[in-house]
């Protein structure tokens, strides 16, 4: 099963990028649809945080050959709030809007054909919303994930432990109508993502609030949770599924990391997001590096950590 049955991968092959011989809207177009197309043809979708154009590149360039079956591939990059704030030294609280982030989201775009689900955070007041859709429709996103929450943001993992707010249903669903309203393709995905769980309000309302949701227009379903065991989630995923049997569903196991891929596809989820693990891994290879050339004094000791010259003039096509 190859990643994209057609579109930019077709177009594409590996070419350098002054090769490429698709115009930009026709690109985007093409990127937005393999999204859509992917949801529709395969039950569960493996999806990477990407931060920068490398991180992209590496999420493409990642292949795990079995031997029988296909090859394991990532079908989807994530545009991380998280990430891209952490990246350029920045709080996460929303401080990057969609129009800030644009530039970043061109240049992995430079690079990278698979297609990009955006964290949008709270997409902001309806009224910006409906801008910012558009510009990131323009671009080429395939889907925007908005969290149903107001105020200044926090980060979820944090919980009840910092002051977080919820936006009433009737907002919410307010904001995934305006979002909708204001996209010019119906390929690009607008994902509603709950939070009651992660502020502890419970299994009925989470469930009531994504079926409100979905009775709005949204496309999909992100459901977030820390909780560590993973049982919530599972059982979340299984009364949704009661009630919405083909509606897209999103989970982010970065607190039940426990949880394979297979195990959450078999509980009903059809898209997996490996949220922030490319940043959280490069971090911690820069900074055991930047720290032992400073112990031994010269780069002998750290360079088993590094990429090989060789290996990193071949990474990027056309280096050569």
């Amino acid at each position: 099963d190859c990643l994209l049955s057609r579109g930019l991968g077709d177009v594409y092959k590996r070419q350098p990028n002054h090769k490429r011989r698709v115009n930009p809207m026709q690109e985007a177009d093409i990127r937005r649809t393999n999204l859509s197309q992917l949801l529709r043809r395969k039950r569960c979708l493996r999806v990477l945080e990407a931060h920068s154009p490398i991180s992209a590149l590496l999420a493409e360039q990642s292949r795990l050959e079995r031997g029988s079956g296909p090859s394991l591939v990532y079908d989807a990059i994530w545009s991380s709030s998280l990430t891209d704030s952490t990246h350029k030294g920045l709080p996460d609280i929303e401080i990057l809007s969609p129009s800030n982030r644009l530039h970043g989201i061109r240049e992995i775009f430079d690079v990278c054909s698979l297609p990009m689900i955006f964290d949008g955070d709270t997409g902001g007041k309806a009224e910006h919303f409906a801008i910012h859709v558009k510009m990131l429709d323009r671009a080429g996103v395939s889907a925007v994930v908005i969290e149903d929450k107001c105020g200044l943001k926090k980060n979820s993992l944090f919980g009840n432990a910092v002051s977080q707010l919820q936006d009433s249903i009737e907002e919410f669903c307010e904001k995934i109508r305006v979002g909708c309203a204001n996209r010019s393709h119906e390929d690009l995905l607008i994902i509603a993502r709950c939070e009651s769980l992660i502020l502890d309000k419970g299994m009925d309302d989470a469930i009531e609030r994504c079926l409100a949701y979905v009775a709005a227009g949204a496309d999909g379903i992100m459901i977030h949770s820390r909780k560590k065991d993973g049982l919530e989630i599972l059982e979340f995923a299984r009364l949704f599924r009661r009630h919405c049997p083909r509606v897209p569903l999103i989970c982010v196991p970065t607190s039940y990391a426990h949880l394979s891929f297979d195990e959450l596809e078999g509980a009903g989820f059809n898209a997996v997001i490996y949220a922030n693990h490319m940043l959280r891994s490069a971090y911690m290879a820069m900074r055991d590096v930047a720290v032992g050339i400073l112990e031994h004094g010269r780069t002998l000791e750290v360079e088993p950590r590094c990429l090989g010259i060789d290996e990193i003039l071949d990474l990027v096509p056309g280096t050569r």
